[in-house]
């Protein structure tokens, strides 16, 4: 979730904002009240890298350049997949996501104030407003997710329909292995921002502006705690 402070700042503080060649999508469980249904999955986090300028409009399976995203947790005794626990992750280009069966889904709505980036609040629709659906067919995976963000401040992770071979068919149900609740403050939780080009660069704005950059990101990485990944052991 550093990128997405990042952006954020140089957006608030204008710098190479003129710029944005691309948008970041970013996800955390670390930004939403998490209750868990079904099994213990509480951890997770999405970047997804869009390859075009931020901007309001609707996004249905945009142009992607990289999917960087993690989920893991402990199971309940006989889920299909028979696992005590999981830690998926997945590091794959737009390519490759789109290939193996997920997608991708949200409108940024018209009124939308981007230089802070793109609130849940401000993506349009009276119910789900962003759909991520890391569904995966034939790769022999379990727990890739669908996570989709409400209008109202709710919101669900579970497991996706995945198909885990494809002959003979072998599918697993939505939310057969996890499901998870969230909760969050709609105009408070960002979910988009702008990624600069070059960024990080330091190009164009003078050391004032990169000085006080470089001491909120201090701030940040000595008040967050570490959370370490763990490869997918599937």
């Amino acid at each position: 979730m550093l990128r997405k402070s990042l952006y954020l700042i140089l957006g608030l503080t204008g710098v190479s904002s003129a710029n944005a060649q691309t948008m970041l999508l970013s996800i955390s469980s670390d930004d939403y009240q998490v209750t868990t249904v079904f099994s213990n999955v509480s951890t997770f986090a999405i970047d997804i890298e869009i390859n075009r300028p931020l901007a309001a409009g609707v996004y249905v399976n945009p142009e992607i350049i990289s999917v960087d995203y993690s989920v893991s947790g402990s199971l309940e005794a006989g889920t299909p997949s028979g696992f005590t626990n999981f830690a998926l992750q997945r590091n794959i280009t737009g390519t490759e996501f789109y290939a193996q069966g997920s997608s991708l889904s949200f409108e940024i709505g018209a009124g939308a104030a981007l230089v802070d980036g793109v609130q849940i609040a401000e993506l349009v629709g009276s119910d789900i407003v962003l759909t991520f659906n890391g569904r995966e067919v034939g790769n022999g995976r379990y727990h890739p997710a669908l996570l989709e963000l409400d209008i109202d401040g709710t919101g669900r992770i579970q497991n996706s329909d995945n198909i885990i071979v494809e002959n003979p068919l072998e599918q697993v149900a939505f939310g057969a292995e996890y499901i998870t609740d969230l909760m969050f403050d709609a105009g408070n939780t960002t979910v988009i921002t702008a990624v600069p080009e070059g960024a990080p660069s330091s190009g164009g704005s003078g050391a004032s502006s990169w000085f006080v950059i470089l001491s909120l990101l201090l701030v940040m990485v000595f008040s967050q705690v570490k959370k370490g990944r763990t490869q997918d052991i599937h």
